[in-house]
């Protein structure tokens, strides 16, 4: 017979976010002149009680003398605290609202703000243990019950003791008061709650530090909002991702490192063992052999519009998703195309280094306007589209030419191949990806092709253009301007040389691959992608993958979520329902959506289920990857 449980529970800093005295005095000192001294000796004298520095009781009598409390204040602080609840408690509400009489809040706060605030998750007042508030004839906060054990020091064991609770008794909380329970030999258990506030005292004499309470459930085999807790799930951040990125994840409650610069192969094998995310840009290649070493990878972030860096088909083998940006840049690149375009076509990039050298060089030779020119657009997709529409509004004929039929907007016109483009174009650009059919797509033979003196611009990937015979063309006046950002091969970091046949040449614009670095842009992408993550984590959804089918779906609503991802043969659907079946679980809703190598079927079923289903479904041979999300 397994024992019953009993979840001990801080209040302050641990079922909330904030320690409610600092709350309350932020309500009663509003216009005191020494509000900020008073907050500021409260928050101290909370720590030193919090560590044990200072005697419960000490700590207690000189924050009620500093607050000025009334009763009339309390309301608001209990609104205040009603959305200051810790994010983990707000996401397991429901479970902790079924199972209300196993959580005990055990609190040195105040019943008056503590059990209005904990009853709308279910808990009752009897399971409310806290100090009690004594108040004048006016309603003025003047002191507190010092009969009530938990006023004393040494109240919170006290207290248990008093419970006498049968079974196993768990302690959740910040402080050293909550360690002094276990401490003194009533509970099983001191998890140091650290989702919001950590201390290094508290932690030191833990048992388990529990970033947040889907852990502590882990650990005890319970129902949970999520199968698996997001404090385990680790991600690794290459290449300077915007900080938004980085904040977006944590506050998820992931584990996540960040790296400035790429990694080669070999490092990246190394840092990548147990991580769950790996978000990058376009330096680090994810290779077939970096995917087959990474064991518990769930996903894989590209913070930038192409892909052609990641292994996506060795990924999709793996059943690891591959999220992008494609359309989160696409303003700052052709902001960029457009600059380029004008300075090449004036000449600018020789008058302007000339004149830091203090030559005054004034002439109109070889200095065009782009009004009345023809822009070709190689690549009519997200970049090409909307780069005609801007050159169009500035008064250039634009053609455009894309392997797939596409409607010109505004008065663009198609061409029926790319030589036609390249021999009609007084200004190329390119914008196509980076698949391996578009290597040197621009060679010796297209660059004959081309008017003399022609604009060129690659924008898009570094491999589609012969970067040789672009140099032959620059230097044999073919190309009379020409503006790259994308390379073969980039440096893995602002630390190491930038190589190219390219430095050095007249009226040659280089850039380092910043056609998207914008920080509006970056921003956008860093919103996007992890938003597409955080929705595959929780529920599954596989909306804007690149590699798997797309299902976009509901957060789970009282039910269970299996998700399973396998090759796509006959007959898995099947299986996975004879499975179901024979276990008598009751599907309330699935979704398949299969592509040409793998299927995906998400089923939520209504009811507890046996560890036996979990394990049968792991075993369909067709199985790729399986997940479970309560």
């Amino acid at each position: 017979m397994q024992k019953s449980k009993h979840f001990i529970i801080d209040f302050d800093s641990t079922f909330t976010q904030v320690e409610a005295l600092d709350i309350l005095g932020e309500i009663t000192l509003e216009g005191n002149p020494l509000k900020d001294h008073k907050l500021k000796r409260i928050k101290e004298v909370t720590d030193l009680g919090m560590e044990g520095k200072l005697s419960f009781r000490e700590s207690l009598e000189e924050r009620i003398n500093l607050l000025e409390a009334h009763r009339d204040h309390l309301p608001l602080l209990v609104e205040r605290l009603k959305k200051r609840v810790s994010t983990s408690f707000k996401r397991n509400k429901e479970f902790i609202r079924k199972n209300a009489h196993q959580f005990y809040i055990l609190s040195n706060g105040f019943k008056e703000f503590i059990i209005p605030v904990v009853a709308e998750y279910g808990i009752e007042a009897k399971n409310v243990y806290a100090n009690d508030f004594e108040f004048d004839l006016n309603g003025n906060i003047v002191g507190f019950n010092r009969d009530n054990v938990l006023s004393s020091n040494m109240g919170k064991p006290k207290q248990i003791k008093a419970l006498k609770l049968t079974g196993e008794v768990h302690v959740l909380g910040d402080g050293f008061t909550d360690y002094e329970i276990k401490q003194a030999g009533f509970a099983n258990t001191f998890y140091a709650f650290t989702e919001n506030v950590k201390r290094a005292r508290v932690i030191e004499n833990a048992d388990f530090e529990a970033p947040d309470l889907d852990e502590v459930f882990y650990q005890n085999n319970m129902e949970r909002a999520f199968s698996y807790p997001k404090s385990r799930i680790k991600v690794l951040l290459l290449e300077n991702i915007h900080e938004h990125a980085v904040k977006k994840l944590r506050e998820e409650g992931y584990q996540v490192s960040v790296y400035s610069s790429g990694m080669s192969e070999d490092e990246l094998i190394e840092a990548i063992k147990d991580v769950s995310i790996l978000g990058i840009r376009s330096k680090t290649q994810v290779t077939q052999k970096v995917i087959k070493k990474a064991k518990r990878l769930l996903a894989i972030g590209a913070f930038c519009i192409g892909t052609n860096q990641i292994d996506v088909l060795e990924a999709q083998k793996k059943g690891i998703a591959v999220f992008n940006a494609p359309y989160s840049n696409t303003r700052s690149v052709v902001e960029l195309v457009i600059a380029e375009i004008i300075l090449l076509m004036r000449n600018l990039l020789d008058k302007v280094p000339q004149m830091h050298e203090g030559v005054w060089n004034k002439t109109a030779t070889n200095s065009f306007e782009i009004r009345g020119k023809t822009l070709g657009i190689i690549g009519y997709g997200n970049i090409g589209s909307q780069l005609s529409i801007i050159a169009e509004a500035m008064g250039m004929k634009v053609i455009y030419y894309d392997l797939v039929e596409k409607l010109g907007l505004g008065n663009a016109s198609p061409c029926e191949s790319m030589d036609e483009l390249i021999s009609k174009s007084d200004v190329i650009t390119i914008h196509v990806d980076g698949r391996t059919e578009n290597d040197h797509l621009i060679d010796e033979k297209e660059f004959e092709l081309m008017k003399d003196g022609v604009i060129f611009l690659n924008l898009s990937r570094g491999h589609v253009v012969n970067y040789a015979a672009l140099r032959k063309a620059i230097l044999s006046g073919k190309v009379g301007g020409t503006g790259v950002d994308v390379f073969p091969l980039e440096p893995m970091s602002n630390a190491d040389e930038f190589v190219s046949e390219l430095r050095g040449l007249p009226n040659t614009l280089l850039t380092p691959h910043i056609g998207g670095s914008t920080l509006e842009a970056q921003k956008n992408i860093a919103n996007f992608v992890p938003s597409r993550i955080i929705d595959y984590i929780n529920t599954g959804s596989t909306s804007n993958t690149v590699n798997f089918p797309e299902i976009v779906l509901p957060m789970l609503q009282n039910a269970h979520r299996f998700i399973h991802l396998h090759r796509n043969e006959p007959g898995v659907l099947a299986k996975i329902n004879n499975i179901l079946a024979s276990n008598e679980l009751n599907v309330v809703g699935q979704y398949l959506k299969t592509n040409e190598h793998i299927g995906y079927v998400i089923t939520d079923v209504d009811r507890i289920y046996e560890p036996i289903v979990i394990e049968e479904l792991k075993n369909i041979k067709e199985t790729i990857r399986f997940r479970v999300l309560y």
